[in-house]
């Protein structure tokens, strides 16, 4: 499928690195504070609308430096001692000259493959630790302190629908776990589940109001004694805000890795084509999202208008 680069998904600069990266080498590349709107994410804020703004980017190569090649060389599979062989290692050797078993484990494509594959499943486990401790370390945390000044309302606008998210990207990781490093199995679990994959549509479409209700929130000093007391309590180098945008940035991450997963797979593989499916699905996921933020911003803007005044 042929994209022009204004048709093409949703994707962020930031996303060239692993979004769930640990908290001391966060996706933002510096550590953020709390202090201004400006700070809560990466993006340039219509201060009239409340909305963040978007590029659309084409999806490019991640770079070999990019994907965490330390965990490559204990991941290999072969043949020794019965184990299970990638279904898509299998074929490639099969279509390909013969080689010795040596020269087929160093072979560049398939290492590269591979390293794809591992780098979803450990940014996904750490995707999914950082959902845990949004839920279990700050949002019911905020439910056991009764005193503290924010309402119900404000509290689900500033984690909108995360338990969800954590509770579907933990089922996803232990999917995923259990492909045996098979990139084609891993295609299939997109593939499954793409109807899951919009409860982040809720998520991202509220996700500046989430950024509003936690810029008031740090101007008021129990609240902000509060967030900056979690966050060293619970030893994190990056603040409530940074984790509240991991989603967003998660959700439109995944086309670009399948992507990397198709380029580096010889076509001739069998289930080449659920590969394609699955980079299909998010992309669509993607485009979903982007199409329901716009509808969003344009209804708040219909609501504030420039010259002030109701529109009832």
């Amino acid at each position: 499928m042929e994209l022009s680069d204004s048709d093409r998904p949703v994707s962020f600069g930031s996303t060239s690195s692993s979004a769930s990266s640990r908290d001391s080498h966060g996706s933002f590349g510096s550590r953020m504070t709390l202090v201004s709107s400006s700070h809560l994410g990466l993006f340039p804020q219509d201060k009239e609308a409340g909305a963040i703004k978007l590029e659309l980017m084409p999806a490019r190569p991640f770079s070999s430096s990019e994907l965490q090649t330390d965990r490559a060389a204990g991941q290999q599979s072969t043949d020794e001692g019965g184990e299970r062989q990638p279904r898509a290692q299998r074929r490639v050797e099969a279509n390909g000259p013969t080689k010795t078993g040596a020269e087929s484990a160093t072979s560049p494509k398939l290492l590269y493959v591979d390293r794809v594959v591992q780098e979803i499943l450990e940014t996904e486990r750490t995707y999914v630790q950082d959902l845990k401790s949004i839920v279990e370390d700050y949002l019911d945390c905020i439910r056991d302190q009764t005193k503290l000044p924010l309402g119900t309302d404000e509290r689900s606008a500033l984690f909108g629908n995360i338990q969800d998210i954590y509770h579907f990207n933990s089922e996803l990781l232990q999917e995923l776990e259990n492909c045996e490093n098979d990139p084609v199995a891993i295609a299939e679990c997109f593939v499954s589940k793409s109807e899951e994959f919009h409860i982040y549509t809720q998520y991202c479409t509220n996700y500046p109001r989430s950024v509003a209700v936690l810029t008031e929130c740090m101007r008021n000093k129990m609240l902000a004694k509060f967030f900056r007391e979690r966050q060293e309590t619970l030893k994190h180098s990056l603040p409530l805000g940074s984790y509240l945008l991991k989603p967003v940035q998660r959700i439109l991450k995944y086309h670009l890795l399948l992507h990397e997963i198709e380029n580096h797979l010889d076509k001739d593989t069998e289930g080449y084509d659920v590969v394609l499916d699955a980079i299909d699905t998010m992309q669509r996921v993607a485009w979903h999202i982007n199409d329901m933020k716009r509808k969003h911003e344009h209804a708040v803007r219909l609501q504030v208008r420039p010259q002030g005044g109701s529109i009832w």
